[in-house]
């Protein structure tokens, strides 16, 4: 099973020593993120600096650790089930169709997000943190 993160998520994990970054490095669950969506990571930036209260520097080094569990998919493959993703989540939230994309290229994955709008569709399982309290 292979676990599609969002950014909301993967923000969430940065912010704070949390049961989503404890999730993300100790439960041994396989996860990616698409590697398109870091420029969303980085819109956000200051944002997590400012909630986190973390020096730049630190929000570097537990960016990079929270990567050291988290593959990287690359656009390519994920670009091969765009028009499919864009399909499910264009009147939904076109944001995300990144995500369901991503989630589509592996045929047993969930995608993990806290954002109701993915309840909308039925073609990719998603998975709330509540979820993944067992694999904590």
């Amino acid at each position: 099973m292979i676990i599609i993160i969002d950014t909301n998520v993967l923000i969430s994990a940065l912010i704070k020593d949390s049961l989503t970054r404890k999730i993300i490095v100790f439960s041994g669950l396989e996860f990616c993120y698409p590697e398109i969506s870091l420029h969303e990571l980085r819109k956000h930036k200051n944002l997590v600096l400012k909630k986190s209260g973390l020096k730049e520097s630190e929000y570097e080094n537990i960016l990079n650790k929270l990567l050291e569990y988290i593959t990287l998919m690359p656009t390519e493959k994920i670009n091969e089930h765009l028009e499919e993703a864009k399909e499910i989540m264009h009147r939904i939230d076109p944001d995300d169709i990144v995500f369901i994309a991503a989630a589509l290229c592996y045929p047993d994955s969930i995608v993990w997000s806290d954002d109701k709008h993915f309840e909308k569709q039925d073609k990719v399982k998603v998975l709330k943190t509540k979820d993944f309290i067992k694999f904590a």
